[in-house]
Parts: structure tokens; sequence; C-alpha cells
């Protein structure tokens, strides 16, 4: 009986990020309307500065520069944030034509770290507005004009589409990787953004007002854009979605780049989750912060894998209880997370991923569950990745 009630309120308590999952591809599905169709130039009259945080990026923040150049009005800046650097990407930038400052503390490593020292630079001469775009992100020509509008328009932080492609010529097959990153920060976000509910921010493509960034506190988190979102959202901010502004970055072309990637992406985010959700969570609960609240919730949703595991591994020790003690509440639960995330998955591949991956290899990925358990033991409790390592994309001249 104290094993089944145990069993019963696990899968309840795994049922919370199976359902969030599923309501947001529901979500999705609606017709998205742009609402700044009706509200083109609203943030016209105001200035940003656009900060570019590099570390070792040399030559390959060029195409980005390059990208963000042409957009920027009279008003506007464009500052590249040189940390802890040892090739010539201040050099690269400053002939580039952006604004470059320096920074090396090699106390304090970590991309938050280069944010916060761009805002602080940014204090002598504040812009009405911020936006981050990371040195290996290529966006679209008038992203930095769209974004004003839509940060004007909503007087909070507003979050671009950020999209992962593979390379083309990648030895690593990056479909299954591609797809999941799609659902996370094309999917999942649109169907947010539809129910009029806020979103996580990603790290790239964030555009805050002054007003609110100047108040922020960044340092070294793995994941400092959940947490600059949570942050903003507990003081009344929420971020929201603009899907009709796209960036994209590709991922690294050899397995173990995108190995540190991911490991970098898992571990911070399932920090975040076990050290910071309670807190978060409990202040959303007495601040009566609907905002908060749906952000905490996303963020209960890990890593796809690692939620497919652990509820294939709870179906299995309810069947099993099931079995030999016939309690059927505990597998019945069990069995209804397994359905939801599967139907979640199916819609989301017939509506945006059949071009990306065929239905047979997506199947074919449950044959991999079972190295998983080991994996997610050495991701969480083996060696800590560094907050700050350059990708190991192939840098491009231009």
């Amino acid at each position: 009986m104290v094993l089944g009630n145990l069993l019963a309120v696990l899968a309840g308590l795994l049922a919370v990020p199976v359902m969030m999952l599923l309501v947001e591809v529901l979500a999705s599905l609606a017709i998205f309307r742009d609402q700044l169709a009706e509200h083109r130039g609203v943030g016209s009259a105001t200035s940003a500065a656009v900060v570019v945080p590099a570390h070792n990026e040399s030559s390959g923040l060029l195409p980005t520069l390059g990208d963000l150049r042409p957009q920027l009005g009279p008003r506007d800046r464009l500052i590249v944030v040189a940390d802890n650097c040892s090739d010539d990407t201040a050099a690269m930038a400053a002939a580039a034509g952006a604004e470059v400052i320096e920074r090396n503390d090699l106390s304090r490593i970590g991309k938050g770290y280069a944010l916060a020292h761009a805002l602080a630079h940014l204090r002598q001469d504040p812009p009405d507005m911020v936006l981050f775009v990371d040195a290996d992100c290529r966006v679209q020509g008038d992203m930095l004009v769209r974004l004003k509008d839509a940060c004007a328009y909503a007087s909070r932080p507003v979050q671009a589409c950020f999209l992962m492609t593979a390379p083309e010529k990648s030895s690593v097959d990056h479909r299954p990787a591609e797809f999941f990153w799609l659902i996370r920060n094309w999917v999942r976000p649109l169907g947010l953004c539809g129910l009029g509910l806020p979103v996580q921010l990603m790290g790239t493509g964030m555009m805050f007002p002054w007003r609110l960034i100047r108040d922020l506190r960044m340092d070294g988190n793995l994941v400092e854009d959940l947490k600059l979102g949570l942050d903003a959202a507990a003081l009344g901010f929420p971020p929201c979605f603009y899907p009709s502004v796209v960036g994209t970055s590709e991922f690294p072309e050899t397995q173990g780049g995108t190995e540190t990637q991911r490991q970098r992406w898992i571990q911070g985010h399932l920090q975040m989750i076990l050290r910071h959700l309670p807190r978060y969570f409990l202040r959303a609960l007495v601040t009566r912060n609907l905002g908060l609240l749906v952000l905490v919730l996303d963020m209960t949703v890990p890593p796809f894998s690692l939620l497919v595991l652990l509820t294939v591994l709870l179906l299995f020790a309810t069947l099993a209880l099931f079995v030999i003690a016939g309690a059927a509440v505990p597998l019945i639960l069990s069995l209804i997370n397994c359905t939801a995330i599967v139907f979640a998955v199916l819609l989301a591949w017939m509506r945006y991923g059949q071009q990306i991956i065929s239905l047979r290899e997506l199947a074919g990925l449950a044959a991999s569950l079972p190295s998983k358990v080991s994996y997610y033991g050495r991701v969480y409790f083996g060696r800590k990745v560094a907050s700050w390592i350059r990708t190991d994309r192939t840098k491009v001249d231009r």
C-alpha cells in the first residue's frame, strides 16, 4: 500500500511537466495572429544598444556583426564584449565597426558576467532598450526594428524565435536534436504565446527595456537566460514571445563539441529545477504572480529524453506493482503520462517536424533509452562543464 501510494504520487508529480508539454503543443496548432501588424513604428523613436558577448570568437562573429550593423539607427549602438579572450576577437570586432569593451577576470567566467559588464558600461549613457545577441547567431534583416516595436508596445522583455540548425558538413546526425530543439524553442513558446502567456528567455534575441534590465542581477549561471526570465517575471515583467522574428545558430560540427554543449544545457536546466524552482514557485503563490507561475510550470519540463526516460521507468515500476499487488491507480496514471507524451510528440511532428526527421527514425530513438540512465548520472553527478566555452564551429571570414 505504501509503495502504491508513493508511485501514485510520483506519477502525479510527473504529470505536471507532461501535461504542460501537451497543452503547449496543442495551443501551438492555432493560427498565430501578429498583434504588432497594426502598431508598426511604435519603437522607431527609441534607442537600442545591441550587446554581443564573445569569448574567443575572432572572425567567427563577423557574419553576426554583418547582419546587425545595417539595422542600426542613428541612436543605436553595436557593442561587443570581448570576454577573457586569448585571440584577436577585440581587434576583429573593432575592425568590423563595433564598439568593443574588453573584460579580463578569470575568477568570474561566464556569459552572465559578460552581460553584466556591458550593462555597467551602458550606465554612463543608457539606451532605451538593450538587445542581447550571441556571437554565433545569424539574424533576419529587420530583427532590431521589429523587436524595438515589440518591446515598446509590450513594455516588457521580448524574446525572438531562436532555432538551431545542422551544419552542412557535420559528421554528427543532428536531426533528432534539431527536431526537439524546434519543440523547445518554437512549438512550446508559440503555444504559450497563443494563450497570452509569458515564455522563457532563450539566451539570444532578447530585448529588454533599460529600466528593467539595469536592475536585474546576472552571474555565471549555466542557463542565465532561464534565471533572467524568472527574475523579470518576479518583478512583474514576464517575457513575451515574438515568433515573427527569427534567429538561427548551428550545432557544433564534432561529436565532442555536441556533447559538451548538450551537457552544459542539461546541467544548467537540472540545477535550475532542483535548486531554484521551489523558491520561485513559492514566490509565485505568495505574490499571486500568474506570469511567474506559468514560467515555473514550464521550467518543470526537463530535457525531453529525461522526461521520456522517467515516464517509461515509472511505467515499468507501476506495471510490476500491478502484477504483484494489483494496484491499478499508479499504473493508470503512468499510462496517461505515456499516452500524453506520445500524442504531444506526434502532433508536433505532424505539424512542424516532417521535413526534419522521419517517423520511423523518431520511433527508433526509443532504442537509446537504456543508455540514458547512465548518461544522466554522468551529466548530473560527474564533472561539471565550464560556463563559458566556445562552441567548435567553423570560423567564417567575411
